[in-house]
Parts: structure tokens; C-alpha cells; sequence
């Protein structure tokens, strides 16, 4: 790759908003940084409710919350299936194990959380308790957590239909995915209820654009995407099972069996791309594992430093949940992805403070009252400045890695 293709590339990570399927980010919640933001249609609505005392009855068909576009905002994507269909095709990929995806397909069946996502009252009277600009956070996190959990049953499910004659067995596992995704959303959907509101996901199905990847794209990301969301789950789990006085809402309790679903998912993603060498053994693969890594964890780092309050609230401390979780998760990736990038280097931590500080100005001049025109030419310096930093994150010297083998591990609290 010249240097011009990897400015390139490090420049449209920002575009890489990797919700649930390609945005790990977005499965723990993304904030929405309102710079640039481009409405769409309400689909989260409103309930009245005697317990809220923020505002009256809305009148029908009122009382919606607009939810806004952004580069950082959980999106929904589709691939090349006939790309998939062919990759998996057991005629002509002779390198696929199916052994392995049989004993997969074997663990989803089993369904370890089938009755896990069992709600109680506590979940309505602990809302209640929620007031102020918490409240608010919370009904982003679980808006913002339920549309990733979503995007992904949809391209789960479009890929267990389409590779149904292609490849049974990997069709089954994606469609018993989708079940897995579809849960996870309706439980934080119903979590919204709580604080008296719902998404609209057949809506949402239909109103919110496509992002196209293509499957090796899909691969990367995805692993990545099953993964981080695996550790971020496990530490907030593990912090509120030490802290209980942090624990403000009981869907965090159901974290430890939740992050399992994921780390299934992750090992699937991890079998496809060993079934897909070409995907993991050469200079090309090398570059664009180190680049989406990067898109990833630069994503999750904005998005959560525009929403210290949240953690903050659960008794975290964001920077450090962060970075914990960007480690062990490159830790994890490294046993599967030819590079990684050195984000145990400190040089990697401050590039990403000086992203964070950037990031800042841009929402500041997006809040301020200047001109579109006036407000597009103090961001151009500063998307340069985003740009230089990511390009220098990305050309950072790598770790080479990648044992394309699965790993047993116990992951343990670092900090």
C-alpha cells in the first residue's frame, strides 16, 4: 500500500461506524456527537407514564425522539452474497473444515442462554430511580445498543437464507446467530420501556441506508466486532459484580452469559477466516487487519469520551476501561489477524488523546451558531489534523501475529 492509499484508508476510518456486524463499538452503545448531523425520521417514541415526570402525555402520533446520523452512528450493511455463496461452496473451496463448523453449529444449537433474558420488575422500579441528564444517557446507551444488536440479526439472517443450498451447515449457524441478535435486541428494546420508550425496528428496516462491504471486509470486521464486544461486557460485568453500588439498572447482571453469545460469535467469524487463507496470508491481509483495528478503536475511544457521564455513572473510569478493553481485545485478535497494531506502545494512547481533543473543536464548531459555510472551513483544518493522526496510528510499526489457531483463555481484569 503507498503512502497515499493509507492516508486514504486511515482517513475513511472515521466512515467505519463498525455497529453490531461491523461496528464493535456500537454494542455497548454509541453517544451521538451532533457536528455535522443529518436528521432522519423519529423512530424512537415517546410513552407517557406517571413516573416520568420530564413532560405530559404526548399527543398521538407525537413525541418522538429524533434520532441523528452521524460517521459515528451504528449502521446497518450488506455484502456480496454471491461472493459468500461461492467462498463457501464445499465444491469449490476444498479448504474448508467442515468438521469444525459441524462442532460449532453443535454449540449454538445447544442454546446455553435460552432462558437467560428473563426480565423482572426491578428493571421498571430501578429506571424509575434514574432521573436527570443520567436518564437521558441510559436511553442512548440502550437505543444506541439495541440498533447494533439489530443491524446484525439482519445481515445474519440475509446470509442464513442465502447460503442455505450452498453450505447448510454454515447457513444454520448464521441463522441461529440472528436468534442470538434478535434477543439481544428485543431485551434492550424492552429495557427501553423502562424509561418509557421503543424503538420502531420495522422502521427501522426499512428507513435506514445500507452500508456495502465486501465478505473478506465482513470478516474483519465482524470478528473484531464479536470480540470487543465480548470484553467490554466481561469488565462491566466483573466492575459492578466488586462495586454492586454502582449497579444503577440490572441488564448489566446479565452481562456475564450475554458476552458468551459474543465470544461464540467471534470464534465462528475467527473458523470463517481460517477456512478463507487468502484472507490471512499475505501483505494485503496484513494491511487491512492493522486498518480496521484502528477504525475500530479509534471509533469506541470518540464515542465513549463524548460520554464519560455514562461510565462515570457505573463507577468506571473511561479512558482506562478503554484502553483495557482495546488491549486484551488486540490480544484476542492477534491469535487470528497476520498483524495487529501496537496499541500497548504509548505513543498509541497519546495519538489517541490528541484524536480526542480534535474531535472536541469539530462538535464545537458543529454546536456553534456560525454559518454552514464558516462552520465547513474551520472543519477542514481540523478533519486534516484527524486524518494525520490516524494516518500516523496506522503507519505505526505493527506486531506480527497470527497463529490461526483457537486459544483457551480466562481473560482477567488489567487494571
Amino acid at each position: 500500500m503507498t503512502a497515499a492509499a493509507a492516508a486514504a484508508a486511515a482517513a475513511a476510518a472515521m466512515e467505519l461506524a463498525v455497529a453490531k456486524s461491523i461496528n464493535p463499538i456500537a454494542k455497548f452503545g454509541r453517544s451521538t456527537p451532533k457536528a455535522g448531523c443529518g436528521a432522519m425520521r423519529p423512530l424512537l417514541r415517546a410513552r407517557a407514564s406517571a413516573a416520568t415526570a420530564e413532560a405530559a402525555p404526548p399527543a398521538r402520533g407525537k413525541g418522538k425522539k429524533e434520532i441523528k446520523e452521524t460517521l459515528l452512528t451504528p449502521r446497518f450493511y450488506t455484502t456480496d452474497f454471491e461472493e459468500m455463496e461461492q467462498l463457501f461452496n464445499k465444491e469449490i473451496n476444498q479448504s474448508l473444515n467442515q468438521s469444525e463448523f459441524d462442532a460449532l453449529l453443535n454449540e449454538f444449537k445447544t442454546d446455553y442462554n435460552q432462558t437467560h433474558f428473563v426480565r423482572s420488575s426491578e428493571f421498571k422500579e430501578a429506571a424509575d430511580k434514574i432521573q436527570g441528564p443520567l436518564r437521558q444517557i441510559f436511553v442512548e446507551f440502550l437505543e444506541r445498543s439495541c440498533t447494533a444488536e439489530f443491524s446484525g440479526f439482519l445481515l445474519y439472517k440475509e446470509l442464513g437464507r442465502r447460503l442455505k443450498k450452498t453450505n447448510p451447515v454454515v447457513a444454520e449457524i448464521f441463522s441461529l446467530m440472528s436468534r442470538d441478535e434478535a434477543r439481544h435486541a428485543g431485551f434492550l428494546n424492552k429495557g427501553l420501556s423502562d424509561f418509557n420508550f421503543a424503538l420502531d425496528l420495522g422502521f427501522l428496516t426499512k428507513a435506514r441506508k445500507y452500508t456495502f462491504f465486501k465478505p473478506k471486509f465482513i470478516f474483519y470486521a465482524t470478528y473484531l466486532s464479536e470480540k470487543i464486544g465480548y470484553w467490554r461486557y466481561i469488565t462491566i460485568y466483573r466492575h459492578l459484580k466488586e462495586n454492586p453500588k454502582y449497579q444503577l439498572y440490572p441488564i448489566f447482571k446479565y452481562f456475564e452469559n450475554w458476552c458468551q453469545d459474543e465470544n461464540r460469535h467471534g470464534d465462528f467469524f475467527s473458523a470463517l477466516l481460517k477456512a478463507q487463507p487468502q484472507f490471512l496470508n499475505d501483505w494485503k491481509a496484513k494491511l487491512w487487519s492493522r486498518f480496521f483495528c484502528l477504525s475500530v478503536y479509534v471509533t469506541m475511544y470518540l464515542n465513549d469520551c463524548q460520554r464519560t457521564a455514562f461510565y462515570e455513572g457505573i463507577g468506571l473510569n473511561t479512558k482506562e476501561f478503554d484502553m483495557h478493553v482495546i488491549i486484551e481485545t488486540n490480544r484476542t485478535t492477534a491469535r487470528i489477524f497476520p498483524a495487529v497494531l501496537d496499541v500497548e506502545n504509548p505513543e498509541f494512547k497519546r495519538k489517541l488523546e490528541r484524536m480526542v481533543e480534535i474531535n472536541k473543536k469539530l462538535i464545537a464548531v458543529g454546536e456553534s451558531d456560525e454559518n454552514s459555510v464558516v462552520k465547513n472551513l474551520k472543519r477542514i483544518p481540523l478533519a486534516a489534523a484527524l486524518a494525520s493522526e490516524l494516518l500516523a496510528a496506522y503507519l505505526m510499526p505493527p506486531v506480527e501475529s497470527g497463529s490461526v489457531d483457537f486459544a483457551e483463555f480466562e481473560p482477567q481484569l488489567v487494571y
